[in-house]
């Protein structure tokens, strides 16, 4: 497989990192997944903004390779040279603060970040769609800046490993008796008749598919409010349902043994679904390829 590693694109057995790369060493970068239909990036800007954000939170200065022209350029070879120019895919890119002696504090400026990127074949879980999957409940203990989109995801791990221990498909997580997001996705609630999620604030990462599904079922006219759901209402929920870039939108229908709704996917979340399909892959040209843009 031909990856992507500090300016050079060459085979994935060759890619070797520095022991020192702060971002082995702290989490000391940020990442950023786009999903890819027919080699098309989805969401290419948006994902991109979101990348330049989490730069300049972590103040990490934008390598030459942070152009959403040079990524586009990268993301486009590592596509056509992986056979992945059809169907699904995503791309990966993760950026640190570069490679330098142990040190807490920042190292010495005009340290060159490390950026590595690398794509992979991406198959929907349409059976999942279909059925709805179970999730388990577990305490946010994670720090306050889960806006940024951090390679330090170990609280994410350990909450995930748990939600598969206990074979379930995700978990998700409350903190102050409010629903926050799950391990790697948005959280979305229908509750008497209004959409429901927790604002995009530092306690949760702003998804881009969340962004979409918002604009989405504004122009479906479905009552919406960005506003948390309380632990305390989740038996009273009509769906739940997770919203991400390789999540699409997946329903709930069991969280911590408690069936949601009816216990099958609801009518809100298929509606969200479809029309998001539509974005995804209903945009196409002559040539059958979507635009990269097209979801704008």
């Amino acid at each position: 497989m031909l990856v992507y590693l500090n300016g050079q694109f060459l085979d994935k057995s060759k890619a070797n990192l520095s022991v020192e790369d702060r971002g082995f060493v702290f989490g000391d970068g940020v990442y950023e997944v786009w999903r890819v239909v027919q080699g098309s990036l989805f969401e290419s800007d948006r994902h991109f903004d979101r990348l330049q954000r989490g730069l300049r939170e972590l103040r990490i200065a934008p390598p030459a390779e942070t152009t959403l022209e040079r990524l586009e350029e990268i993301g486009a070879r590592l596509l056509r040279d992986n056979d992945l120019l059809d169907g699904d895919a995503t791309l990966y890119l993760e950026i640190t603060r570069g490679a330098a002696p142990r040190t807490h504090h920042f190292p010495p400026a005009g340290t060159t970040p490390t950026v590595y990127a690398t794509v992979k074949r991406f198959v929907p879980p349409e059976d999942l769609r279909a059925s709805g999957v179970r999730a388990i409940t577990v305490p946010d203990i994670r720090w306050l800046r889960c806006d940024i989109k951090t390679v330090q995801l170990l609280p994410n791990v350990l909450a995930n490993e748990q939600a598969h221990a206990s074979g379930a498909f995700d978990a998700i997580f409350v903190r102050d008796d409010v629903v926050t997001e799950s391990t790697h996705a948005s959280v979305f609630g229908v509750l008497d008749g209004v959409l429901r999620t927790h604002p995009a604030n530092h306690l949760v990462l702003p998804g881009i598919t969340r962004e979409v599904i918002l604009e989405i079922a504004r122009e479906l006219g479905l009552p919406v409010r960005e506003d948390a759901i309380p632990a305390r209402e989740i038996p009273r929920l009509d769906e739940l349902f997770l919203t991400g870039t390789t999540t699409d939108v997946t329903p709930i229908v069991q969280l911590d043994g408690m069936r949601i709704g009816n216990g099958v996917p609801g009518p809100i979340s298929l509606r969200l679904y479809g029309a998001l399909r539509e974005r995804l892959y209903g945009a196409t040209s002559a040539s059958g390829s979507p635009s990269a843009r097209s979801a704008r």
